[in-house]
């Protein structure tokens, strides 16, 4: 059980970095307080994660072969690169996280089922991309529902704002349904007596930690510094993270909630004017992206190289 300890610690850095990307929006604007959006966020991870988990799960554990010992480096590499991120207010990949430690163990050991690696990176490059095409729909489909039911600007925004409780808590769901695999799909057949079932139970478990003890810092960066979002744009950028995210909960492959809200964000920027989206924190965001994978396979394949080899 042991390796299994390295997957709830990636859980909980999971939690921690993740739950920004559904309630950020909402805490920012004051109209949910931390407390109650993370104890939503947390209650409905968990459910997400033990009711639509397990297909994420298939697709992790098939990468490659694990030992304990290699299990333990490759889930303590990912969780220490998700801590070290949070740490800096970076709304990272976990997803790229574990992969990248995965392959960092792939190429020490030349053992990688490379199919399967480039499925996970394909879904990677086309979450950012989903979740703006669905921004853009979005958009469009609300501002018409808006014009044909007119109503006064007060009465508008009290709606959206409540709409975004409700996708907020879709999008913890979501979360669950699609990054539990994040945290203890490498673990499948690994641990004698302990099911998927188990696995998604635990995993959503550590996420919800996570996210009660130590997400308000990427919950305010997410939700205040990128762009200034209004009641409509709030909502847009949430709906379609939810729903781009739940998608590939269903194709089985974990993706990241954050590229996703990026991503949701920009087609809002091509709605509104991109100059009024914050540069330096979408580079800072991407610097990010770029360095998680990169940083977490550095560690996995010294860890390697130290304890195994």
């Amino acid at each position: 059980m042991l390796p299994l300890a390295g997957g709830l610690y990636l859980g909980w850095a999971l939690g921690a970095n993740n739950a920004a990307n559904v309630f950020g929006t909402a805490v920012a604007a004051r109209i949910i307080t931390f407390r109650k959006a993370a104890v939503l966020c947390a209650a409905f991870v968990v459910l997400g994660a033990v009711l639509q988990g397990q297909e994420g799960i298939k697709t992790l554990s098939g990468l490659m072969d694990y030992t304990i010992v290699t299990l333990l480096i490759v889930s303590l590499s990912a969780a220490f690169t998700a801590t070290l991120m949070t740490i800096f207010s970076l709304p990272i990949s976990t997803s790229q996280a574990l992969v990248g430690a995965i392959a960092g163990l792939g190429l020490a050991t030349r053992n990688m089922y490379w199919g399967g690696m480039l499925k996970v990176v394909v879904c990677w490059v086309a979450t950012p991309i989903g979740a703006l095409v669905f921004s853009l729909a979005i958009y469009r489909l609300l501002s018409a529902l808006l014009k044909a039911f007119p109503m006064s600007i007060l009465t508008r925004d009290k709606i959206l704002w409540g709409g975004l409780i409700l996708v907020g808590i879709y999008g913890s769901y979501a979360l669950g349904a699609n990054n539990v695999a994040n945290a203890t799909g490498i673990f499948s057949g690994q641990i004698p007596g302990v099911s998927d079932f188990h696995l998604t139970l635990f995993g959503g478990l550590a996420i919800a930690l996570g996210v009660l003890t130590y997400s308000k810092r990427v919950m305010l960066s997410v939700g205040e510094q990128i762009l200034r979002l209004n009641a409509f744009t709030a909502f847009v950028a949430v709906a379609s993270t939810a729903v781009t995210v739940h998608i590939f909960a269903f194709v089985g492959v974990p993706v990241s909630a954050s590229q996703a809200i990026v991503g949701a964000i920009m087609g809002i920027g091509f709605m509104h004017g991109m100059y009024q989206i914050n540069v330096r924190v979408v580079r800072n965001i991407a610097v990010g992206w770029l360095l998680t994978p990169l940083i977490s396979l550095i560690l996995s394949a010294a860890g390697y190289a130290i304890f195994v080899h």
